[in-house]
C-alpha cells in the first residue's frame, strides 16, 4: 500500500509560470503517449516473432519460416522508429522537468539507466544481429538471438515501469539533504505499483499484437489473397491469442485498484463526499491547494478504457468461436471487415488506461512528496510553447511514417524479399526461393 504522506520539501526557486506548467505537462502528455503506443505493439510482435521461429526452427516449415519473416518485417519498422520517438521523449527530463530530476532523480533515474542500457545497447544489438544474421547463424543461434531481443524488451518494459511505479508510489527512499536516494532497492524494483502494472502492459501488449495480427491476415482474406494458408493460420493465431490476453489485461488492472491513490479511487467512483473529505485532509497535511485531480479526465478516460474492453470481449469471445470453423475464417466477409476496423480499439483502450493512470495522480509527480508545480522547469512559457511546437510536429511526423511504411509492407503480404532472403540462394535456383528463406 502507499507509504505515510510526510510534507513534501518546497523546492527554492520561483514557481513557473501556469502556462509553462499546462504547456510542459501537454508535451510529456502527447510525447510519452504517443511512444507508449509504438511500445505496445512492439512488445507484442516481438513476442509473436519469437514463438514462431521457435516453431519454424524445431519443425522445419517454410509456412512457419515465411511467417517469421513477414511478421518480423513489420515488427523492425515499428521497432526502428518507436526507438527514435523514444530518444526524443526522454530529452524532455531535463528540458522540462528539471525539478524531478534533482529531486528524485537518484531513485527514478537508476531505473531509467538500467532501461537505457537494455534498450539502447543489448536489445539494439542483438536485434542487428538477428536482422543481419540470416544463412550467417544456424538456426538455433538465431533462433536465441530472437529470444534474447524479446526478453531484454520485456526487461525495458520493467525498468521503465519501476520508474512509472515509484512516482505512483514512493516507497524504498529515504531523504539524503534534501533529495531522495534508494534506501531499499529491493523496495524500490518489487513495487507493488510497478509489478502489477508490468503485467498489465503485458498482457495488454499480446492483444494489441494479436488484433493486429488478425486485422492485417482478414484484409488479406477479404482480397481473396492466394496466400489463403498463410494468412489463415495468422488469423487464427492472432483471434486465440487475444481472448487470454483480454482476460489476463482486464486481471492486473482490476487487481490495481486495490493500490490505487484513494483521491483518484474517489473521483473515478463518483463519490462526492469521499473527494470533499480527502481534500480537506490531504489540505490540512500538505497546505492550502486543489488535491483533486482532473474529474473529466479521469473519470473520462477510466470509463473509455472499460467501453473499449467491454467490446473487445464481445469481439474477442465471438472470433474465438469463429475461428474453429474454416469456411468462417476463409469466407466470412464481414468479420473479415470487423477485424479490420478492430485494429485500433486495443490502442485506444491502452492510451486511455494510461491517461486514467497518470492524470488520476495529480497534482503530484511524485504522490505525496514532489507536486507537479515543483518539478517543472524554470522557463519561458515562450520557451515551452517552441518546445512543444517542435516535439509535437516530430512526433505526429513519425506517427504518420510507421503508419504508412506498416500499411504498405502488410499491404504487399509475404515476399521472397527484404528480411531474411537469401539473395544468393536464389540466383542459383529462382524456382526454389521459397526454401531459400526456409531453414
Amino acid at each position: 500500500m502507499y507509504p505515510s504522506l510526510d510534507p513534501p520539501l518546497t523546492l527554492a526557486g520561483a514557481q513557473p509560470a501556469a502556462e509553462t506548467l499546462d504547456l510542459a505537462r501537454l508535451q510529456f502528455a502527447l510525447t510519452a503517449g504517443g511512444h507508449f503506443l509504438f511500445v505496445a505493439l512492439t512488445l507484442g510482435l516481438a513476442t509473436f516473432v519469437a514463438c514462431l521461429q521457435t516453431r519454424a526452427t524445431l519443425s522445419g516449415s517454410a509456412l512457419h519460416a515465411r511467417m517469421v519473416r513477414f511478421w518480423g518485417q513489420l515488427y523492425v519498422i515499428n521497432y526502428a522508429v518507436g526507438i527514435v520517438t523514444g530518444i526524443v521523449m526522454e530529452f524532455q527530463f531535463g528540458l522540462s522537468w528539471s525539478g524531478l530530476t534533482h529531486y528524485a532523480g537518484d531513485v527514478f533515474g537508476a531505473s531509467m539507466a538500467l532501461e537505457t542500457v537494455v534498450a539502447f545497447f543489448v536489445e539494439s544489438t542483438f536485434l542487428g544481429l538477428w536482422i543481419f544474421g540470416w544463412h550467417r547463424f544456424n538456426r538455433w543461434v538465431h533462433l536465441a538471438l530472437i529470444w534474447v531481443v524479446t526478453l531484454t524488451a520485456y526487461a525495458s518494459a520493467y525498468w521503465i515501469l519501476v520508474a512509472n511505479g515509484f512516482l505512483n508510489n514512493p516507497v524504498g527512499h529515504r531523504d539524503s539533504g534534501g533529495r531522495l536516494v534508494i534506501g531499499d532497492a529491493a523496495a524500490v524494483f518489487a513495487n507493488p505499483s510497478a509489478l502489477l502494472a508490468f503485467g498489465h502492459i503485458v498482457a495488454g501488449a499480446l492483444l494489441t499484437a494479436g488484433f493486429f495480427m488478425a486485422g492485417v491476415s482478414a484484409y488479406h482474406l477479404f482480397k481473396r489473397s492466394p496466400e489463403w494458408e498463410f494468412f489463415g493460420r495468422s488469423l487464427r493465431i492472432g483471434v486465440f491469442v487475444s481472448l487470454p490476453a483480454l482476460f489476463v489485461t482486464a486481471a492486473f488492472g482490476g487487481v490495481q485498484f486495490a493500490v490505487m491513490q484513494p483521491m483518484k479511487e474517489a473521483v473515478f467512483s463518483d463519490k462526492t463526499a469521499e473527494v470533499a473529505r480527502l481534500q480537506a485532509d490531504m489540505a490540512d497535511r500538505f497546505g492550502p491547494g486543489d488535491y483533486v485531480p482532473s474529474e473529466a479526465w479521469t473519470r473520462g478516460a477510466g470509463t473509455l478504457m472499460l467501453l473499449a474492453f467491454a467490446l473487445m470481449m464481445y469481439l474477442c469471445i465471438g472470433g474465438f468461436v469463429l475461428a474453429f470453423f474454416k469456411r468462417a475464417v476463409f469466407r466470412f466477409r464481414f468479420w473479415h471487415v470487423v477485424l479490420m476496423a478492430a485494429v485500433p480499439l486495443p490502442y485506444l483502450a491502452m492510451i486511455s488506461g494510461w491517461v486514467f493512470r497518470e492524470a488520476g495522480r495529480q497534482p503530484w509527480v511524485v504522490y505525496g512528496l514532489l507536486k507537479t508545480e515543483d518539478a517543472v522547469s524554470s522557463v519561458s512559457p515562450g520557451a515551452m510553447r517552441t518546445s512543444l511546437i517542435v516535439f509535437t510536429t516530430l512526433f505526429a511526423l513519425l506517427a504518420a511514417l510507421n503508419v504508412w511504411l506498416l500499411v504498405r509492407h502488410a499491404r504487399v503480404g509475404p515476399v521472397e524479399r527484404g528480411l531474411g532472403h537469401n539473395e544468393r540462394a536464389a540466383e542459383r535456383d529462382p524456382a526454389d526461393s521459397l526454401a531459400a528463406a526456409s531453414y
